[in-house]
């Protein structure tokens, strides 16, 4: 019923600015290195459990999650709360919350493409060269998917074939053509990762 997923961001960014708190009572008696790793296992990966649902989501909610990525970088690096995060969030390697979102995305992808996903995720997606009468198109030679029509691009375009489809889309060849999924993974994190902060 809640399609706009709000009660779910909610009780998410609750929960993990309720951790982030227990975890600065301890940060003078722990390292750097492992007040990140605490994050990480407890905030992080709470934060990004299902995110992939989480596509096309207005900016107000998105906004809220990544305050929460904001918080727990500063938690890191003991700094005051006006001071500005993006450094802090280079310096840790961690993609906004948008750039998250696609990262899942486009993994799920390639492993449906890879056979490495189950068989009623692979049946979403089907390639421009597969497809007849679009194989002379200039994105038949390349590794592009078909991207469904929707009806309401508002609720539609936040299906997992639709949503998918277009991160799938926008990633360079050099990406798309991993021979493995180590090989994507890290190029796919690094294409995201000049998408945050190149252009700062």
């Amino acid at each position: 019923a809640d399609v706009s997923m709000r009660t779910h961001v909610v009780k998410t960014v609750s929960s993990c600015f309720a951790i982030l708190r227990h975890l600065r009572s301890i940060r003078r008696s722990v390292s750097k290195s492992v007040m990140q790793s605490l994050v990480v296992a407890l905030v992080l990966t709470r934060l990004d459990y299902g995110n992939a649902t989480l596509a096309g989501l207005p900016n107000q909610s998105l906004v809220k999650l990544q305050s929460v990525l904001n918080a727990a970088a500063r938690l890191i690096f003991q700094s005051r709360k006006f001071d500005h995060v993006t450094p802090l969030l280079r310096e840790l390697h961690w993609l906004r919350f948008p750039e998250r979102i696609n990262y899942k995305l486009a993994l799920l992808v390639f492993k449906c493409l890879n056979g490495l996903a189950p068989p009623y995720l692979a049946c979403e997606f089907r390639r421009v060269a597969d497809s007849e009468g679009r194989q002379r198109l200039r994105s038949a030679s390349t590794a592009e998917l078909i991207i469904p029509r929707v009806r309401r691009p508002t609720i539609g375009g936040r299906a997992f074939p639709v949503a998918a489809a277009q991160v799938w889309n926008s990633l360079p060849s050099s990406v798309t053509s991993s021979s493995s999924l180590t090989v994507f993974k890290s190029r796919l994190k690094t294409e995201l990762f000049n998408r945050c902060y190149c252009a700062d």
